[in-house]
């Protein structure tokens, strides 16, 4: 799906200017998503280097030096290189501040203190600014001094001993999920804080630790285990969830795998043609025969490719998907036609193909209208539009060496 950069450019968020001082993913992706509604997003960076995973990416994965990991997260954003270390600098974050609707940042704590752009100096001169602060264990407590990677964050979860069989070791997940939940959840918090301001004319500060989130997202699992006392135990075979009833998890077919939800067992025997399957009638069946159950369904799912599998449950009204890998997903025929997939101009990286923004709204839908920015890019063109700031006053802060402007003129998305 080509990019249609005029449809739903306004956004619901149109006029809100933030200020984004987070990097890698769960602040960057709160920070794209306001974007994508419609916000003018400022991405500070430090000049020279920029934000973390602009040299920092994965799987040695970059197009035309550009890593897919800062490419990912940062469309529809300006960046604005600004040395938050020079005193020059700090004055000039300060008086975009003023102007700012929101700041998010994801520092370790203390930093922002340190730097004199913490919510308690921002406040003071800008009391309506809304303050994110996303961390990886809160700003109280023996841990909130340590980084909030996703990992660490799986790992204390307790989410990691729910997968797998009971020789794994424990199993991650591969999504980023604490990242993404976590940025999820500071834009929730920042949009009930500007419901409120529109109340009471006052800004907040919103908190969100990475640890919590992940936490609230395993309600069920947590009501379980503090009320009984139990903990998930992994059977022998590999399942999908410790907790949930068989068949859930992925069975290897003909040529290739398949996923198996929470499906009434006896339903699923008159699909496989399996009259063990079909005399389990009752939901505590799927916990009590865990075992069994796989090894029916296992033995039974290689004599077909996964496509006859998909029709046959299908048929029967199961629960069931195939199990992609990117470029199948890149090709379902779902995905094609319902648009999921865009495309825009990078003005070094060319075109970019990239998932869709997901929400949908019938008055002032949401869009990606440019492209993530080149280090610096919008310096001087977000300085005058902000601050007013003519030439000269942008030609001193850079002698200085507040800021940086980028190697060429900012360049507009195919233009």
């Amino acid at each position: 799906m080509k990019l249609n950069k005029t449809e739903g450019a306004s956004g619901p968020l149109q006029g809100l200017r933030v200020l984004d001082l987070t990097q890698m993913l769960a602040g960057p992706l709160c920070t794209m998503r306001m974007g994508d509604l419609g916000a003018d997003v400022l991405k500070i960076e430090a000049p020279g280097s920029g934000e973390w995973t602009r040299t920092h990416g994965f799987a040695n994965a970059e197009i035309a030096g550009h890593t897919t990991a800062y490419l990912g997260v940062n469309r529809n954003k300006r960046s604005v290189a600004l040395d938050l270390k020079n005193s020059a600098g700090v004055a000039t974050f300060l008086k975009l501040a003023e102007r700012a609707d929101i700041i998010v940042q994801n520092f370790r704590v203390g930093t922002v203190e340190r730097l004199g752009i913490g919510y308690n100096v921002i406040s003071k001169i800008n009391p309506r600014i809304i303050y994110g602060y996303i961390s990886g264990f809160g700003e109280q407590g023996p841990y909130k001094d340590r980084p909030g990677q996703d990992l660490a964050i799986q790992g204390y979860s307790g989410s990691m001993w729910s997968v797998g069989s009971a020789g794994d070791p424990p199993m991650p997940g591969a999504m980023w999920a604490a990242d993404a939940m976590t940025g999820y959840q500071m834009l929730s918090g920042i949009l009930a804080a500007l419901w409120s301001r529109g109340q009471s004319g006052l800004g907040q500060k919103v908190s969100v630790s990475m640890l919590g989130v992940v936490m609230d997202c395993q309600c069920q699992e947590l009501v379980t285990a503090f009320n009984l006392n139990i903990v998930p135990e992994r059977s022998s075979r590999p399942f999908a969830h410790a907790w949930v009833t068989a068949p859930y998890g992925s069975y290897k077919t003909s040529d290739g795998w398949i996923n198996l939800s929470q499906v009434p067992l006896n339903v699923l025997g008159l699909a496989l043609g399996d009259s063990r399957l079909q005399t389990m009638t009752q939901w505590s069946d799927g916990i009590e025969c865990k075992d069994e159950v796989y090894d029916i369904v296992s033995g039974i799912l290689t004599q077909k490719s996964t496509a006859e599998w998909m029709r046959i449950f299908e048929a029967h009204k199961l629960w069931c998907s195939p199990v992609y890998n990117y470029l199948d997903l890149k090709n379902d025929p779902h995905v094609k036609e319902t648009g999921m997939i865009a495309t825009i101009d990078h003005p070094e990286a060319g075109t970019l193909q990239m998932a869709q923004v997901p929400i949908k709204m019938s008055e002032t839908p949401p869009c990606i209208r440019r492209a993530p920015p080149l280090l610096g890019e919008h310096t001087s063109e977000a300085l005058r539009e902000w601050l007013a700031y003519d030439r000269s006053t942008i030609d001193a802060l850079q002698q200085v060496g507040a800021i940086q402007v980028s190697r060429g003129p900012a360049k507009k998305n195919g233009k």
